[in-house]
């Protein structure tokens, strides 16, 4: 999907997927520290990137719409916090050897293979050693409920499939689940998900 098309859905004065953190990423507030430096993937209008940034933590949030990035700037300064916004497109992006102690992967399931490969690929890459991977995305199933996501299914994950790509790592919290989300008007309903928090060896 390209920065148009997202520019497009974002062209409102609406948070489209609210302003509050995801409720998975809040939940691991227990895991956090101050000071930690933090990777938000695909963070949109910013509700993720600015929560981490309200927990003392050292965000660089990646977007590639300029229209969603003048919109987190505006809910960042709102919230009194200073996260490090970058515009690009994350499937062209020159992910960093061990820069983060955290990478936030919530709902980037925009790119099928081979996309989704290199953006795996990148996550391995760029936590150090010990850091920390909290993703949150659908499954297949999420097709049947239509509550927001991808049609594609090749877009969409399942436990086992994210257990393969972190092969190694220390699976700390790993499950399919069904659960209703209010996250804006785009995230809104009975959804099909599934967590993950591993941590890098």
């Amino acid at each position: 999907m390209s920065a148009s098309f997202w520019n497009e859905r974002y062209s409102t004065e609406d948070y489209i997927f609210g302003t509050a953190p995801n409720a998975f990423l809040a939940s691991q507030a227990a895991l956090l520290r101050p000071g930690m430096r933090a990777l938000a993937i695909a963070d949109g209008e910013g509700r993720n990137g600015v929560w981490l940034a309200e927990q003392e933590m050292a965000v660089h949030a990646v977007e590639v719409s300029p229209v969603a990035l003048e919109k987190a700037r505006k809910l960042a300064a709102a919230r009194g916090v200073a996260p490090t916004f970058e515009q690009a497109d994350i499937l062209d992006w020159n992910w960093p050897d061990a820069a983060y102690d955290l990478v936030a992967a919530i709902f980037i399931q925009f790119a099928p293979p081979p996309g989704r490969d290199r953006i795996v690929d990148g996550i391995r890459r760029c936590l150090k050693p010990g850091g920390l991977l909290v993703l949150q995305g659908y499954t297949p199933k999420q097709i049947e409920f239509a509550t927001g996501g991808p049609s594609n299914p090749a877009n969409l994950y399942t436990a086992e499939l994210l257990r393969a790509w972190f092969d190694g790592w220390d699976i700390l919290h790993l499950a399919e689940h069904e659960s209703v989300i209010s996250e804006g008007r785009h995230h809104h309903g009975m959804s099909a998900l599934v967590d993950l928090v591993a941590r890098k060896p």
